[in-house]
């Protein structure tokens, strides 16, 4: 268990074991989120990933992606049709 104080401005200095654990350095964000009662401490970034990799979660399988070849694929033809988009009209 760690323990940190409280500043007058509300402030605390995450005990440095902690920041290993969490993968926190100077600057980084870390969010509190409620649970059950309980308060829990998280890297921002690691939760805003695991958001984004949740919403993602089948589109590869709508989108026919089936390996990697398939994604470059993808952006070659998404590409093409914003080069079409914003020079085909300017020739």
């Amino acid at each position: 268990m760690e323990v940190a104080k409280i500043t007058s401005r509300g402030q605390i200095t995450i005990p440095i074991d902690i920041r290993k654990k969490l993968d926190v350095k100077e600057g980084d964000k870390v969010v509190f989120i409620e649970d059950g009662g309980r308060i829990v401490v998280a890297n921002a970034a690691k939760i805003a990933f695991a958001n984004m990799r949740a919403a993602f979660v089948g589109e590869a399988e709508r989108l026919g992606l089936k390996d990697e070849r398939d994604v470059v694929a993808l952006v070659d033809e998404v590409r093409g049709e914003m080069w079409v988009e914003r020079y085909a009209n300017n020739a």
